[in-house]
């Protein structure tokens, strides 16, 4: 299994088995399209190409006002028009224009919610899918005529798990503690 971290100092942590075709987009270091926002990984399957954006603001150094404020930006759509939907855009235009566009593309988005009770979990994911969805498919006040994007989901970590077990993915920082 390889290991995979988004940032160096993540608390979230992928295992991914040998042969499974992934890569990191958003690279740090590496010369990439001036303005354009990318997803943290890339995952081919057989039968599409999954973009998947990590959002923890549970981690272990984040500071209750910072996770305060990024479930107020998760409940009042903000992360949605700032970040994700950028986030999508722009990486599938990259893939297009790449030529790694033949398969659909589903966007797949972890957040870490776990520092907070399951209620304002659950609170805070309601309908939240719905709304990414509505807002990639119409960014202004036409809706986009190609369909980049066939699907969406929204995870918690223990979503993930049980969603993707050949992938699971573990709070390092609950391990060491």
């Amino acid at each position: 299994m390889a290991a995979y971290k988004a940032e160096k100092n993540a608390d979230l942590e992928f295992n991914f088995p040998e042969g499974l075709e992934w890569n990191e987009l958003d690279r740090q270091g590496v010369k990439l399209p001036v303005r354009m926002k990318f997803v943290d990984l890339v995952i081919e399957r057989e039968r599409d190409i999954l973009l998947i954006e990590i959002k923890d603001p549970s981690h272990s150094k984040s500071p209750d006002e910072n996770r305060n404020q990024y479930l107020k930006s998760l409940s009042d759509n903000s992360i949605l028009t700032q970040e994700l939907t950028p986030k999508a855009r722009d990486s599938y235009l990259y893939l297009h224009l790449m030529e790694k566009d033949e398969k659909p593309f589903k966007y797949i988005v972890l957040i870490g919610l776990d520092a907070f009770d399951s209620e304002k979990q659950k609170a805070v994911l309601a309908g939240f899918k719905d709304r990414l969805m509505a807002d990639i498919r119409c960014e202004s006040f036409e809706a986009w005529k190609r369909k980049y994007i066939s699907d969406c989901v929204v995870l918690s970590v223990d979503a993930w798990n049980k969603t993707f077990p050949d992938w699971p993915v573990s709070r390092i920082a609950d391990a060491q503690a």
